[in-house]
């Protein structure tokens, strides 16, 4: 076993990231304090190619070196908005026909392994302050809540954490509805093929018909 080096990652120039086609996922974070935190979103919206972050409130939006410190240069693929206001956020992204989803602890949440990404629809996931979570006037404009499962004493994620064990989630969903889409179309045109070739040989059959009836016709 041997450690790639950076060259054998194949990563992607910052003009490589940002023609690339987006996974249809924005993340709002919700008056988020900490720098590191900020930055880490960044770096994980950078690994998993997301369409991009709303920064609201007081949380901090770069450039600044202690983003910096755990962004490592994401900020510079990641493409990102700032609202005063999250609720401003959220009604931007209705707009657009976003699916909204917070990712808290509600007595109606639904358990990450049980959400399921609309095929139609991109989404929008709102993480909240380290300490009092989403905002009530933010849960007030959700189309629901998405829970991460926890059974320590704690109950309790970092927000980057959470940011990362769901958009990994989300990620593999979205990719699977893909192939399921693809394996859809593949057999759908296999249909159509299969359509178009008995119509062809019914027509054949017509014609050949037709000609017989007229040959006969003639004889009589």
């Amino acid at each position: 076993m041997q450690k790639l080096s950076m060259d054998a990652l194949n990563r992607k120039t910052v003009p490589e990231f940002r023609d690339a086609e987006k996974t249809p996922l924005i993340l709002i974070l919700d008056n988020i304090r900490s720098m590191h935190n900020v930055g880490s979103v960044f770096r994980t919206a950078d690994a998993f190619l997301l369409q991009g972050i709303y920064l609201c409130g007081y949380t901090p939006a770069p450039p600044h070196r202690d983003i910096h410190k755990t962004a490592l240069g994401a900020t510079e693929t990641v493409q990102w908005k700032y609202f005063k206001h999250v609720t401003d956020a959220i009604s931007q992204l209705k707009k657009e026909n976003y699916s909204i989803y917070a990712v808290e602890q509600t007595d109606d949440s639904i358990l990450l392994q049980d959400f399921g990404p609309a095929d139609n629809r991109p989404l929008a996931l709102i993480f909240g302050n380290e300490v009092s979570g989403v905002s009530e006037d933010a849960l007030a404009l959700c189309d629901g809540c998405i829970e991460i499962p926890q059974y320590g004493m704690k109950h309790s994620l970092n927000i980057s954490v959470s940011a990362g064990i769901v958009v990994w989630d989300v990620f593999n969903k979205r990719k699977a509805q893909g192939s399921r889409l693809k394996a859809q179309g593949s057999r759908l045109k296999a249909q159509s093929s299969k359509l178009k070739a008995e119509s062809s040989k019914l027509k054949a059959e017509s014609s050949k018909l037709k000609a017989e009836s007229q040959k006969l016709k003639a004889k009589s």
